[in-house]
């Protein structure tokens, strides 16, 4: 079992010991990918963890880019907040339906507009589940909270930033997609977009990070992971992936397991796929 450090990732046990502390916010951050033809808001109503808001990863978005759910602007990220009834003092935990999937976009959100008083549940809604841990369905009843935010802009990297790095190695990319796609094998499924990887990228797969339950792995066995892949855990990271959701997931780990200097691709292989102009790399 990994290590938790209630800053970064909690567990089942945790979270029930907690689960009516006032000062607890829960966030169900489920997302999937449009051929899975799930509708995330509509399980969330069926069940749900006692307490949890549902966090819309699409919609609490940039508007005006023509990407997908790429990171909003702070005034649109506090109003939807203190719309969830999250405020100022309060502790974060976020998980998903997946067990581990979308929930960390919404961890590595938080902490992107300052706030780190925020972990990921371990294992998600299947470990609570099989736990035969309360639930509940419906909507929550909110009530608005006063939350500040100030953008950290480290801990994003956009598409010229990224292929300055790309071209000067100074900084290495890790991609987070599984094994065929980074090697371009198989085509991407948004029309448009080439296959491949950043050159110079490295790929560890984010399923790779984690257990047969859905928990993250150890410290040591996530440490072990980046440095099969070739990643040098002394040198700054920068994480991409389809579009931006599972390349947290290597943020997360990569947090656990000490190594603080990481940012993420937002645009991530959806962006650079597109633009002829930017090499790719395969095999």
């Amino acid at each position: 079992m990994a290590q938790k450090d209630p800053q970064t990732i909690v567990s089942t046990d945790w979270l029930a010991r907690h689960l009516g502390a006032p000062d607890i916010r829960i966030l169900d951050a489920s997302w999937h990918l449009p051929a899975d033809g799930r509708d995330a808001h509509a399980e969330f109503l069926e069940r749900h963890i006692p307490g949890a808001r549902y966090f819309d990863i699409d919609e609490i978005s940039d508007d005006l880019s023509t990407l997908p759910h790429m990171a909003p602007p702070v005034e649109k990220f506090v109003s939807r907040m203190r719309a969830l009834g999250i405020g100022d003092g309060h502790k974060v935990i976020v998980y998903d339906t997946q067990g581990l999937f979308s929930a960390a976009r919404v961890w590595w959100m938080f902490r992107l507009f300052g706030k780190t008083d925020v972990a990921v549940l371990d294992g998600g809604l299947p470990k609570w589940i099989a736990e035969d841990r309360p639930l509940e369905d419906g909507a929550p009843v909110l009530r608005e909270r006063h939350f500040t935010a100030r953008r950290h802009a480290g801990l994003v990297k956009d598409v010229t930033q990224v292929a300055g790095h790309a071209k000067l190695g100074d900084v290495q990319i890790v991609d987070a997609r599984s094994p065929s796609r980074f090697r371009g094998e198989e085509h991407e499924a948004r029309p448009g977009l080439r296959s491949g990887h950043i050159p110079g990228a490295r790929n560890v797969h984010y399923a790779s990070l984690m257990n047969a339950d859905g928990t993250l792995k150890t410290p040591d066995a996530l440490k072990a992971q980046f440095e099969s892949a070739g990643v040098d855990l002394d040198r700054p990271v920068i994480t991409s992936c389809g579009s931006g959701v599972t390349a947290c997931v290597l943020n997360l780990a990569l947090e656990q397991i000490g190594h603080r200097d990481h940012a993420v691709y937002d645009g991530s292989w959806v962006e650079w796929g597109m633009y002829d102009d930017l090499q790719v790399e395969t095999g």
